[in-house]
């Protein structure tokens, strides 16, 4: 199969030009002005005048499939990566758990046979760690070393269910430090948000907002100082994943000033949604239920700021659908057992795009740096997957800057019966997307296949190396 895209603007995180590109039995095998035809025949051209040609966007941050609170989020691996490939992402990095008591090699080989066969774009994992004795210990080398799985997810949150101590994140810390992998940490100080949680519910104040008044900044802000600090002592990098407080980024800010190597994300709904929403009538409030929560709306312009000046690296989704009629409402007399978690997966580009672009917040080569390019530097899949150079995976999306989109149930694909952006309308999204050199989204059709996605080895992070 070969793909010629004519005439396109071609952003890379650090390029902008107007040329062709030439794909390739999956690969971009050429870029250049007016390539000849007879020397580059392709089985299909796509003419993309006046459109951005990007590299498609690395989501690292998925839960498809999940089992939480009683329940699964909503996506499989199907829905959820055919909805991330509408919305311009060609890969994803989900996570895979360990269980108490399990291997982790059970808990690749329970997550592989999750995507397999299902997934329509390419997929990797990140291993969820929720306990670490010596033999773990190997596991994490073995991982490294033999399956492509560099990362390792721990958390400072949910206590009795996935939180560690601090002797267990310092010593997956050190291990990293071995075998070349990374950890990244969900930073919330658990215990103390656990007595606030009891506290609420004593008193009865059970609605959806209490979901983030016992989930304080100050408690993000906490917990990723305290993570950075036990990175300092191990002496590796670390990344702080959905940092969405500006408590926490002034931590991971002093600490990139200070030379060290700390790393963070934050998604959409933080740059885009608030606690205003938990203030919606009646149990709409559930919607946007998710950890660490929405923030008062002052942090949204901080955490702009701070993907402006880098020190915020990575825009993710943790997308994680429950929807609102068979899932949320397990909660509807005790906040804390809704299920955590929002859809997220297919509009994060062109949020961004219209947030961020279009508002003047960033510029188009911060745009695909922050969506695609350190992604895949950040979780050993650059230069593969990130750019558009040749020798490239031709993972690419044709985006209409001009392409009007209306968000909401009706108009998106993910398996969930909401959207938290209803009726926003945003400026720019793809008009075509390629995964591995075929067409899988062709204007408003999926043209995909399922089970196409290939799964993902992933090399060491390349983060130390000036990110």
């Amino acid at each position: 199969m070969s793909l010629l895209i004519r005439n396109g603007r071609v952003i890379t995180a650090s390029d902008d030009y107007v040329a062709d590109v030439y794909c390739e039995n999956g690969t971009i095998t050429a870029i250049g002005r007016d390539l000849p035809a007879d020397r580059f025949h392709a089985d299909r051209t796509i003419d993309a005048s006046g459109k951005y040609v990007i590299p498609g966007g690395i989501d690292v941050h998925t839960h498809l499939n999940m089992p939480f609170g009683g329940t699964t989020s909503a996506d499989d691996f199907e829905s959820g990566t055919i909805a991330a490939a509408f919305g311009g992402t060609t890969s994803i990095v989900d996570f895979a758990i360990q269980y108490r008591g399990q291997t982790m090699r059970h808990a690749l080989e329970d997550w592989r046979k999750r995507a397999d066969g299902k997934a329509v774009i390419d997929y990797g994992f990140h291993m969820i760690v929720t306990e670490l004795e010596d033999a773990g210990l190997e596991e994490m080398d073995r991982m490294v070393r033999d399956e492509g799985v560099t990362s390792f997810k721990l958390f400072m949150a949910y206590p009795g269910v996935f939180m560690v101590d601090d002797a267990t994140i310092f010593r997956a810390l050190r291990r990293t430090g071995e075998n070349g992998g990374l950890v990244c940490m969900h930073a919330e100080n658990g215990g103390v948000i656990d007595e606030l949680v009891k506290e609420a519910l004593r008193k009865g104040e059970t609605a959806p907002k209490y979901h983030a008044l016992t989930r304080p900044p100050t408690a993000e802000g906490e917990a990723t100082g305290r993570a950075i600090a036990l990175s300092e002592m191990a002496g590796v990098p670390i990344y702080i994943v959905h940092l969405s407080a500006a408590h926490a980024l002034e931590k991971v800010k002093q600490a990139r000033d200070m030379g060290l190597p700390a790393y963070a994300e934050t998604c959409p709904q933080y740059l885009f949604l608030s606690y205003d929403n938990y203030e919606e009538p009646g149990f709409d409030g559930a919607k946007y239920v998710m950890s660490p929560p929405l923030r008062e709306k002052w942090h949204q312009e901080v955490l702009w700021k701070g993907l402006a000046k880098n020190d915020l690296q990575v825009i993710s989704t943790d997308h994680c659908p429950f929807c609102m009629a068979d899932q949320k409402i397990l909660g509807k007399d005790d906040f804390s057992k809704i299920p955590n978690g929002a859809p997220g997966i297919e509009t994060r580009l062109t949020l961004v795009h219209d947030g961020g672009v279009r508002h003047g917040r960033i510029s188009m080569n911060r745009f695909v740096e922050l969506c695609s390019t350190t992604p895949a530097k950040m979780f050993g899949l650059f230069p593969r997957k990130g750019t558009i150079a040749v020798g490239s995976d031709a993972d690419i999306v044709v985006f209409d800057p001009d392409r009007k989109a209306t968000l909401g149930v009706k108009t998106l694909h993910m398996k969930v019966d909401y959207n938290p952006y209803e009726g926003r309308t945003v400026h720019g999204s793809p008009s075509h997307v390629i995964c591995n050199g075929e067409v899988i989204i062709d204007g408003d059709a999926f043209v995909g296949r399922k089970g196409a996605g290939r799964f993902l080895q992933r090399g060491p992070s390349q983060a130390p190396s000036g990110l």
